[in-house]
């Protein structure tokens, strides 16, 4: 066993344990550690074979076991718990000392917890991992953020335990600060919209098609094999065939329509409103899990509320076609959104993201892990400074190819009385975005009439204000 341990990991529930255990198993020495003892002696009693592990009872074991300059990794719930942890190492570590939020810590916590380090002489990091449990132990994409050269002495570590897809690892230092944890807040909001629109997929086949589980399970294996292969995709068709042991029914089927969140997907939404990004999908995937949560309520309105019914007798064959165009029209919008936000919020922020590398290091380990996302590294390699990839030829050519089928699904569910937020506010957006005059100079005018709000005019330069509650005339403002 070595003198001293590489790395350091503080946080041993699930994602820590196999995080730890994946850097081990570079032959890499970590020390370990929790708050609660027992898991630390159950870790090394379940894993201490598999590498060069030292376990730690205490903060000051697991802080004296590791080499100079200090690495640790931080592996707790985002919020106070990482607040905590930090305010318990502080103490025990010198200057030049990195401490590493690796879990999924709101962006505006990580500027702070920057601030606060630096000013105990403590580099820091927000890094954002995604790839679940699974992903940890074999190969999460990793987004890292903060200070360079506090990257450049982990970067062999982070490289080397990240998914690799055509030879590249899934991990690039995204920029300083907040954001390696900004960039993980948007691949979630990316993940609530994908979740949704396949949700409004399958609930569209089973109660317009009249098609039941194991019949939409073969579907999605079906799409997985082209334009739509993902990662999400891959275990929907896993989801909808596993058999409940107790019923013999779909698990599907007995499972709450109840969709919990830990709020990445709400913290998306709210930063976006603030950059003033219209992320239509995103939003609405975020209400839709919140409507779900009103359970009592909708079997109440169920009773009460006018409506129509679905039948279930739509032609099954044009349908599920019909489905699987807007499906994928609505996925592009989705993540144009998602890095038009990550554009402004760069700009915003002064980070210089690299958005085409963003799109790389998501092809693998990630949840969103997606075929089409080559198209979108491609899409940055020949346009770095591209404002929406609506733009690009290859996905104007895309959605322009399945917006037919994406306006019939709309009509149709529409007229069936069945939900579907996502993908009809992803079509509204594509409308909207398409529309060279819209009706916001109403809007304006109103603001103008009732709150002196002014407005610019088609024909001139500088702001007017209308004497509405006056003579009526018009003045300029500027």
């Amino acid at each position: 066993m070595a003198e001293k341990s590489r790395i350091g990991v503080t946080g041993l529930a699930v994602m820590g344990a196999n995080l730890a255990r994946n850097i081990a198993s570079r032959g890499v020495p970590v020390a370990v550690h929790n708050r609660t003892t027992a898991k630390t002696t159950q870790f090394m009693q379940d894993y201490g074979h598999e590498g060069d592990f030292t376990g730690a009872e205490s903060t000051e074991d697991f802080v004296a076991a590791l080499e100079k300059p200090r690495r640790i990794i931080v592996m707790v719930k985002a919020g106070k718990p990482v607040d905590g942890v930090i305010e318990e190492l502080t103490p025990l570590l010198d200057e030049g000392d990195i401490i590493i939020d690796a879990g999924n810590s709101h962006f505006p916590d990580t500027v702070r917890r920057t601030a606060e380090c630096a000013e105990n002489g403590i580099r820091f990091m927000g890094v954002g991992v995604s790839g679940g449990e699974e992903g940890a132990l074999l190969g999460p994409s990793i987004m890292p953020g903060g200070d360079p050269e506090a990257y450049a002495e982990v970067e062999d570590v982070f490289t080397s335990i990240a998914a690799v897809v055509d030879g590249t690892p899934c991990c690039v230092h995204v920029g300083p600060g907040g954001a390696g944890h900004y960039v993980k807040m948007v691949h979630n909001g990316i993940e609530y919209a994908d979740i949704q629109l396949i949700a409004e997929a399958y609930d569209l086949l089973t109660r317009v098609a009249g098609l039941d589980a194991t019949a939409i399970g073969k579907i999605f294996e079906e799409w997985n094999t082209g334009d739509l292969e993902s990662f999400l995709i891959e275990i929907t068709g896993k989801v909808l065939a596993k058999t409940d042991e107790k019923t013999g029914r779909p698990l599907v089927d007995v499972i709450v329509d109840q969709a919990g969140q830990k709020g990445t997907g709400t913290w998306t939404a709210i930063d976006a409103l603030g950059l003033g990004i219209p992320l239509t999908g995103i939003t609405e995937a975020v209400f839709a899990r919140g409507l779900s949560a009103l359970r009592d309520e909708r079997k109440k309105a169920s009773a009460t509320l006018a409506g129509p019914s679905p039948e279930g007798k739509e032609d099954r064959t044009d349908l599920v076609e019909d489905i699987r165009q807007a499906l994928y029209a609505s996925k592009v919008v989705a993540y144009a959104q998602g890095f038009a936000q990550m554009r402004a919020a760069s700009i915003e922020n002064g980070w210089d993201l690299d958005l085409g590398a963003m799109a790389t290091i998501w092809r693998g380990g990630c949840i969103i892990r997606a075929q089409f996302l080559n198209r979108i590294r491609d899409a940055y390699a020949e346009h770095p400074d591209l404002d929406n990839l609506l733009m690009v030829p290859y996905f104007t050519e895309a959605v322009a190819n399945a917006q037919d089928a994406w306006r019939r699904v709309v009509v149709t569910a529409t007229e069936q009385g069945v939900a579907i937020p996502a993908f009809s506010s992803s079509l509204s957006y594509y409308d909207g975005y398409r529309t060279e005059r819209g009706p916001a100079n109403l809007i304006q005018g109103l603001r103008d009439f009732f709150g002196a709000h002014t407005y610019k005019r088609i024909d001139g330069e500088g702001s007017f204000h209308t004497r509405w509650s006056q003579d009526g005339t018009e003045v300029q403002t500027d």
